[in-house]
């Protein structure tokens, strides 16, 4: 597929303004501050991997509504020290899988938790062990379109409150620093990390590649692919409900959650995506914490003959010595002022 969307010298000046609801504060507060009433850790079992270099633990956490979250845990074995946290997001359709399937920022030194998506897990990779309870709500079959008809009913509320509240469990579980917490994703898992940036205010650093939720609007005019096609064919179908369906839809958009946000942001794009456009990640890097004053360290990785792929291996070599860099920093930074240096 060759570049479909705007080249890349307009790419690096996209702003659009997305149609932010007037009371988009308003709702987030109003549901994570129901959702935060009761401690986030409901259990912590640990498993046996396999794997000798690696400890896991099958972690339940208390997501949207109080509904019992899964996830797991990893931390490398050994290690007796305060870790800095990377809590991961997966991509669309996709649920936790096994504990020995992600070990890359384990085996970069850092705790991991690697939360389900509830309601997900059938399409890829070896599946998810969370039902979403509310998943009856008008809409069509895929997690896209259930509940688009209500910002109240929709499927990104609950998976959003419920990253949210996975960054809650992992600063609540030992041997993690809970100043050192990043969140990190890819497609939809970046759009989840992005979402965790506008809403958690104290976030060390974040990390997305090719985010899902972002210029919501525009993506659902450039493609029919991934999640923004079954948007498109759910639309198609029930003809009229556009206005109730980018009401919802303006609730969980990845660009106002970037103008809130103010950690450290590492993001990755591949030109050629036609899953998530690259206008809707340039969108949300351009404006990247515009409201909070802030003036994060930010940069961009642009791969022109890539796809939703991105830059792949390449990207992650990107991250891990970015991270590594931010992190010492505010290592560093605590240490001078007083603080605790794990």
């Amino acid at each position: 597929m060759p570049a479909f969307d705007l080249p890349l010298t307009e790419l690096e000046r996209h702003r659009p303004d997305v149609g932010e609801p007037a009371d988009f504060d308003a709702f987030w507060l109003g549901t994570l501050k129901e959702a935060g009433q009761a401690d986030p850790l409901v259990s912590v079992r640990p498993v046996e991997t396999g794997l000798r270099l690696t400890r896991s633990w099958d972690v339940t956490f208390r997501g949207f509504g109080g509904d019992p979250v899964r996830a797991w845990f990893s931390r490398p074995a050994g290690s007796g020290e305060l870790l800095p946290a990377v809590v991961e997001f997966a991509g669309y359709g996709r649920g936790r899988g096994l504990p020995h399937e992600r070990l890359t920022w384990v085996n970069a030194g850092y705790a991991h938790l690697l939360m389900d998506n509830r309601g997900q897990g059938d399409q890829y990779g070896c599946g998810g062990d969370t039902p979403d309870p509310y998943g009856t709500a008008p809409g069509g079959p895929g997690p896209a379109v259930r509940g688009l008809l209500a910002p109240e009913d929709y499927h990104y509320r609950r998976l959003i409150t419920d990253a949210v509240r996975a960054v809650a469990a992992v600063r609540a579980l030992p041997g993690v620093d809970p100043a050192r917490t990043v969140a990190v994703g890819n497609s939809q898992g970046g759009g989840l990390a992005l979402a965790v940036a506008g809403l958690v205010p104290d976030l060390a650093a974040l990390l997305v590649t090719a985010p899902l939720l972002c210029g919501i609007r525009r993506a659902l005019d450039l493609t029919d692919t991934g999640p923004y096609g079954e948007i498109a064919a759910y639309l198609s179908v029930h003809r009229g409900a556009e206005h109730a369906a980018y009401r919802t839809l303006s609730y969980v958009e990845g660009v106002s959650f970037a103008r809130r946000a103010q950690a450290p942001a590492h993001f990755g794009v591949g030109l050629r995506d036609t899953v998530c456009p690259p206008s809707g990640a340039y969108a949300a890097f351009n404006r990247y914490a515009e409201l909070t004053g802030a003036e994060p360290d930010k940069e961009i990785h642009a791969y022109p003959f890539n796809g939703h792929e991105g830059g792949d291996a390449v990207q992650v070599r990107r991250q891990l010595a970015w991270l590594a860099q931010v992190l010492d920093v505010r290592r560093d930074d605590r240490a001078g002022a007083g603080g605790a240096s794990a």
